[in-house]
């Protein structure tokens, strides 16, 4: 079944950096446009960051650009986000999965990213 396993989460002081990194597994990820999302207390999921599955292909949230970049290894099947410059607005429990409509029901458990002095 498909399956993702978020890591790399943890306690940072602003400007500071953290790299998350997604094994998925259940499916073929070399195919698949792929996502990070983010979602904070009381807020609703939303997309950080996403890149295609050829071509390195790449977008990002306004409130990351520039500070944030999403990257993958199709060998791996692993996915990173290199968050840089943190802001305490950064504090989430981040996920993976797939872009839109190729989002699969299945999430993973997430990573914690608190961004606190």
């Amino acid at each position: 079944q498909v399956q993702f396993v978020e890591t790399g989460g943890g306690l940072v002081q602003p400007g500071g950096s953290l790299r998350l990194s997604c094994a998925a597994s259940g499916f073929t990820f070399s195919t698949h446009t792929m996502s990070w999302y983010r979602q904070a207390p009381g807020k609703e999921r939303e997309v950080v960051a996403a890149i295609a599955s050829v071509g390195g292909s790449t977008m990002y949230a306004d409130s990351v650009k520039g500070r944030f970049t999403i990257s993958r290894d199709n060998a791996k099947n692993t996915l990173y986000l290199q968050m840089n410059s943190l802001k305490p607005e950064d504090t989430a429990v981040y996920y993976c999965n797939g872009f839109g409509s190729n989002s699969y029901s299945s999430w993973g458990q997430g990573t914690q990213v608190t961004v606190s002095s």
